[in-house]
């Protein structure tokens, strides 16, 4: 499934990192920043992590919440969030229903095996739920200033 710049984000309710269910519609009124990864505590997701907290405070001045999903369990986000202080709210998505509904859940491959895995993958979604950006198959190096740069433009 492919999600088009123009249409409404699919709506979802997930557990969080704060303890309570949260919905993407909870979020209207404010732009979002909804970033899949695939594990906490690997290299690159921590990295990538890091550099949102690192400029968390910059996203929160341009009316923008940042949202990271991984299929990791609830029990993992917290340990992950304390080990780094993630200022930002983790959701987890253990059956992977909404990182399908996002189409990031996609065959991959790694030394020469193939499974079902999450892509690295960014979506900008406005204050009325639209999706306005959206980034897959993302590299760590300089996404953040790309995501910032985005919502700057808007």
């Amino acid at each position: 499934m492919t999600l088009n710049i123009g249409e409404l984000a699919p709506d979802f309710e997930l557990p969080s990192s704060t303890g309570e269910r949260v919905k993407l519609s909870d979020y209207r009124g404010q732009r979002v920043l909804l970033y899949f990864y695939p594990k906490d505590m690997t290299s690159s997701c921590t990295q990538q992590a890091c550099d949102f907290r690192d400029r968390h405070a910059e996203f929160e001045g341009l009316n923008t919440v940042i949202l990271g999903i991984s299929t990791d369990p609830m029990k993992q986000h917290d340990k992950f969030i304390a080990k780094y202080g993630l200022p930002f709210t983790l959701l987890s998505d253990e059956e992977h229903v909404v990182a399908e509904q996002y189409g990031v859940w996609q065959l991959k491959k790694m030394y020469g095996k193939e499974y079902m895995g999450m892509v690295r993958s960014t979506f900008l979604i406005d204050e009325e739920g639209t999706l306005i950006k959206d980034w897959y198959k993302v590299r760590v190096k300089g996404h953040i200033e790309a995501a910032l740069e985005a919502i700057k433009a808007i």
